[in-house]
């Protein structure tokens, strides 16, 4: 098995073209492109809290049982 060269490139572009049509190859291309970005920075432990990974937040923090006084 060889290497990938410039014609199967172009081969597999032309079929994905015939099949997905151009209107949805650029939206692909950006998903694909942002997928292996975050792939890449979860490997690193960058990103999303994976370096300093938070503790879950109770529901008596987000939800106060009081509202904030308008008028102090």
């Amino acid at each position: 098995m060889g290497e990938i060269g410039l014609t199967e490139v172009l081969l597999i572009l032309a079929i994905a073209l015939l099949v997905f049509g151009p209107g949805l190859l650029p939206d692909m291309g950006r998903s694909l492109g942002l997928t292996l970005r975050e792939f890449r920075n979860a490997i690193r432990g960058e990103g999303d809290g994976m370096a300093n990974p938070e503790q879950p937040k109770k529901a008596s923090d987000v939800i106060s049982p009081h509202p904030p006084n308008p008028n102090p």
